[in-house]
């Protein structure tokens, strides 16, 4: 049974394989991007913080997805960051995207982000599309401090608080 689910510490090991894997599957950089980020083999004690949340998309035991909401660093307090979307090829285009993405804005405006940016790379498309489904615009230039310089594309969104 697939479903929906915060972040267990159990989780940190298998999220950072996901991670890295997606990545490697896009033949993204591994420098500029969440491939080197010190966070990812640590994402349940990341998303602990004030108004973080890390949800998983598990098959039984096995995660086959996730997608997190932070504050953006370094940046407005208003405006939060939709973080690590990643899934596994048997999670894509079953609607789990839909349901992280919504599962990840609810979030976010419950704990009163007035908007959510998303950087991404240029070859992922299909990500890039969900995330016009749900309301983003392409914007001129990275905002804030995210350490991922690699990712040319750059998308905002006012969230309905």
């Amino acid at each position: 049974m697939v479903r929906i689910r915060l972040i267990e510490p159990k989780d940190d090991l298998q999220v950072g394989d996901l991670i890295k894997h997606v990545l490697e599957e896009f033949e993204a950089p591994q420098t500029g991007t969440a491939y080197e980020d010190a966070s990812l083999n640590h994402m349940y004690q990341t998303y602990q913080q004030a108004k973080c949340a890390y949800f998983v998309l598990v098959d039984g035991e096995k995660v086959i997805g996730g997608g997190g909401i932070a504050p953006l660093k370094d940046y407005d307090p208003d405006y939060c960051e939709l973080q690590k979307m990643y899934f596994l090829p048997e999670a894509r285009g079953r609607g789990f995207g839909n349901e992280i993405m919504s599962t990840c804005l609810e979030h976010a405006s419950k704990h009163g982000f007035k908007f959510c940016y998303i950087e991404t790379m240029d070859d992922m498309l299909q990500a890039q599309r969900v995330y016009q489904k749900f309301g983003f615009k392409y914007i001129d230039g990275a905002l804030g401090n995210t350490g991922h310089h690699s990712c040319g594309v750059h998308m905002l969104k006012p969230l309905n608080g």
